[in-house]
């Protein structure tokens, strides 16, 4: 057959001018078929051809065999048609990333430049799900230096471009813009869910260094937020009489905001700015909720300050933000006689974890506070017409008084162990 026409007159299949067969099978054999090809066609496009048909004298209907799995048969299949395309051609018969796989580990099993080169151009180009992605680095990876284009989409991103994407995702997920339609809030969440993900510690080195820079942005996101709370709080009266399901929807939109910053504000170790502004702006937030106008309704708003609440018990009672005794002592003062108050009516809203976990912190808040401060905070509980009810404070009455005694031996024995009968407790 003339070398210089196969490409253009020959045809896949075509009986009438094949001079060889290739017999595609699987090792099992359960699967086999015979395809009319032609042989300058095949070893101009295949080294893998080209290797065997010039180890033999290529007689009429020679026979080569090719052995592939099952799964492969018809990207095989699919290849052997494409080699029959000019090369500039073949891109344009690639229509899936799952077929093109198939088809790429094919062409590389064969040996087929053409193919495999247009096969990674496609893939380079196109959007791949999760599952063809791990697929495709595995695949790639084995393929050389000529494949690596493909992989860009994956290769580690700079430091500065993580920054830069972080803080602005930072800006955008605490902006207080009001939306011109539900998009926008979506688009923010997604954002806060982003900005968690790229803080998740997962064994991994971090995605973005936690400099100055990146805090400093998110202290700004903090106090924007807080200050568009405070602004809620005041206008609330007026937009509750108006429309208040609307009005708990707008407060509670912000109220999500705060504890996502709340958490995110642990994993950026700024705590201690959540605290500090939570606190400074409690007796606003108690003296809107505790008003008569609200006292039978805006629940999912009550619960949600709740929860922000213990979560600031809980950085300040385990350690973790450091306040000075007289602001522990306020902290306290102003929300122990509001969660009392409000536990029986939303501890059906709320899970029963989120009361344990706010009454360990009480008690472990209590015990780091000054005794005098302690010995007050007993009474009020022993003297209560409830004393059991919550939050439980029998570990801190026995630790208290422990302390109480043992204080007093060290005051009345002496730092030199001599007993000292003139100090008296």
């Amino acid at each position: 057959m003339d070398q210089a026409t196969s490409s253009s007159t020959c045809k896949f299949g075509d009986q009438t001018t094949s001079d060889l067969i290739v017999h595609l099978k699987t090792k099992d054999n359960n699967k086999s078929q015979h395809f009319n090809c032609h042989s300058p066609v095949l070893a101009k496009a295949s080294k893998f051809f080209s290797d065997r048909l010039s180890q033999n004298q290529i007689a009429l209907n020679t026979c080569i065999e090719v052995e592939c799995t099952a799964l492969e048969f018809d990207h095989y299949t699919k290849l052997l048609n494409l080699l029959y395309i000019p090369e500039e051609s073949i891109l344009e018969e690639l229509d899936s990333v799952k077929s093109t796989i198939g088809v790429l580990k094919a062409a590389n099993s064969l040996e087929c430049e053409d193919a495999k080169g247009a096969c990674l151009k496609y893939l380079e180009a196109v959007p791949w799900d999760e599952k063809e992605e791990e697929e495709i680095v595995k695949l790639v990876k084995s393929l050389g230096p000529e494949a690596a284009p493909v992989l860009a989409r994956v290769q580690p991103v700079t430091q500065c471009a993580a920054h830069n994407v972080f803080i602005s995702a930072i800006r955008f997920a605490t902006s207080v813009e009001s939306p011109i339609d539900g998009f926008s809030d979506e688009l923010k969440t997604s954002a806060q869910e982003q900005l968690e993900y790229m803080l998740l510690e997962d064994g991994d080195s971090p995605l973005v260094v936690m400099d100055e820079k990146v805090k400093s942005e998110l202290r700004i996101g903090l106090k924007n937020i807080f200050k568009n709370f405070k602004s809620s709080l005041d206008l609330l009266s007026s937009d509750f009489e108006h429309e208040e399901e609307l009005a708990e929807e707008k407060l509670l939109i912000i109220l999500n905001d705060l504890d996502w910053v709340c958490s995110i504000s642990q994993k950026m170790e700024i705590m201690f700015d959540f605290v500090s502004n939570w606190a400074e702006i409690s007796s606003e937030i108690l003296s809107v909720m505790l008003s008569k106008q609200f006292s039978l309704g805006l629940w999912l708003v009550k619960s949600k300050i709740m929860e922000i609440t213990s979560k600031a018990l809980d950085a300040v009672g385990y350690g973790s933000v450091v306040l000075p005794a007289p602001a522990r002592v306020q902290f306290l003062k102003t929300w122990l006689p509001y969660i009392r108050k409000m536990k029986p009516l939303l501890e059906s809203r709320m899970e029963s974890e989120i009361w344990e976990n706010m009454e360990g912190a009480i008690v472990s808040f209590i015990l780091a506070l000054p005794s005098n401060d302690q010995a007050e905070v007993i009474l009020e509980w022993v003297n209560g017409s409830d004393r059991w009810r919550y939050p439980d404070l029998s570990e801190a009455f026995e630790v208290w008084c422990y302390r109480a005694k043992t204080a007093k031996r060290r005051l009345t024995t002496g730092l030199n162990g001599v007993e000292n009968h003139s100090i008296s407790f």
